[in-house]
């Protein structure tokens, strides 16, 4: 794509260079800005049987917003500081987690405190052009955020904020031909993640067929008495896991250990230099956790998962950590069963506590009186390196797949970048063009 024939620099760091015949402008100077409200949740007639839409900020995910979930009455929108949202409007979060994520309204709606609309003028600014623009403003929005875990940004940040002006005119073609790029974009990444969601879904029936059922498909077979489990080979056990894992306490007592984190890729040293993330005060009080025991974080049982370690190190005293009781037992055959329980959700099932707020914990008692199933040694490793081999070349196009994915997100936001900051001109451009 061919670039401008001149360009000017100017005074604003996010845009040092911009074709000569733009602008560079503030958001208070293209469109009126609001943020929304929420009707008092203790009034039921402000809730029930609304016909109106209403909008957190998580509903805010840099894209298209098309569906509401949640709705106000009437009298809500009267007695409370949310307003009215066009169709075709940008949105901006402006706290917590989504702080700086960007949405356009397919339709009208109102909105939460925590999301600020731009309403532009008509004669200035193309919002199919802003929605873009802001896109590309993240980075220059997140600057702005101050405070503590919900750190955020205000309408009067947003208003400041420094954007590009072409035309109105070339506004419109610049939205066209991101819409058009875009469009083509999103069709390949959503065959892509169906892709992921088809071979995810074979592979995890795989496991749960061979850890729960056997190799031999014309095994005799017996009720485990079990519901989840139900029929296993006949001439397998069905054991409590106290009589098959140990749970582990093991203060740590000093410093200088790597911190082990649960997440669902499996355990993951932390990294405590970027002060991501939560933080303990005192590592030395975390648990040992030696290589070959599992971990896992039963304290959330739907985000949560379990793995073993190929490492010393510490993890939360909050995890649970156990080992084998027996040493002639395959640790991965146990592994697939752990982690089915989490993918089926039935260590959820024995849970309790108030899922809402993620806050669903299996208690330890439970845990040791849960049931799995206990074929022999050789068995165990039997299905184990068949589920090894069955799912490595899944695995492997799975991780082609995600970083395929990868590449178009980021190409994605490239031409994004390129078109609205005037790198490439594309005023003669034409749909037939790819």
């Amino acid at each position: 794509m061919k670039r401008y024939k001149s360009y000017k620099t100017t005074n604003i760091s996010w845009y040092p260079e911009v074709p000569s015949e733009w602008k560079v402008c503030k958001v208070k100077h293209i469109a009126n800005t609001y943020a929304g409200g929420t009707p008092s949740t203790i009034k039921s007639e402000y809730w029930d049987n609304g016909e109106i839409p209403w909008l957190p900020s998580g509903k805010l995910q840099n894209g298209e917003i098309t569906t509401a979930e949640k709705f106000i009455t009437v009298e809500g929108l009267k007695n409370s500081s949310t307003k009215w949202i066009k169709e075709s409007t940008v949105l901006i979060a402006l706290t917590g987690a989504t702080c700086a994520n960007i949405g356009f309204l397919n339709f009208e709606a109102c909105a939460n405190q925590s999301v600020v609309a731009i309403d532009e003028f008509k004669d200035r600014a193309n919002s199919r052009f802003l929605y873009y623009m802001f896109l590309m403003m993240r980075k220059q929005i997140l600057t702005h955020q101050t405070g503590g875990a919900q750190a955020g940004i205000n309408d009067g940040n947003v208003k400041n904020l420094y954007l590009n002006l072409p035309s109105l005119k070339e506004q419109t073609q610049i939205a066209k031909y991101l819409d058009h790029k875009t469009q083509i974009i999103d069709a390949l990444i959503e065959k892509k993640e169906q892709l992921i969601k088809k071979l995810q879904a074979q592979r995890q029936a795989i496991i749960n067929e061979a850890v729960t059922k056997g190799l031999n498909p014309n095994t005799k077979m017996k009720d485990s008495g079990i519901e989840w489990l139900g029929w296993i080979p006949e001439h397998w056990e069905a054991k409590r896991l106290k009589y098959i894992f140990n749970i582990q306490k093991r203060i740590a007592g000093e410093l200088g250990y790597d911190i082990l984190s649960v997440t669902q890729r499996g355990l993951k040293v932390k990294d405590i230099s970027n002060y991501k993330g939560q933080f303990s005060m005192d590592y030395s009080k975390y648990q040992i956790v030696y290589e070959g025991d599992f971990v896992m974080n039963h304290m959330d049982l739907l985000t949560g998962y379990v793995d073993i370690s190929k490492q010393i190190g510490v993890t939360s005293p909050d995890y649970r950590v156990f080992e084998l009781i027996e040493k002639k037992c395959n640790q991965q055959y146990f592994l697939y069963i752990c982690q089915l329980c989490y993918k089926e959700r039935i260590f959820y099932s024995h849970g309790q506590g108030v899922s809402q707020l993620g806050r669903w914990r299996l208690q330890a008692k439970e845990f040791n009186n849960m049931t799995f199933p206990f074929p022999s040694f050789e068995e165990q490793t039997e299905i184990a390196d068949f589920i090894n081999k069955k799912t490595k070349i899944m695995d492997r196009i799975l991780v082609e797949t995600e970083k395929s994915i990868k590449k178009l997100k980021s190409y994605r936001q490239s031409i994004i970048s390129e078109a609205v900051t005037g790198k490439i001109d594309v005023r003669d451009w034409q749909p037939n063009e790819f």
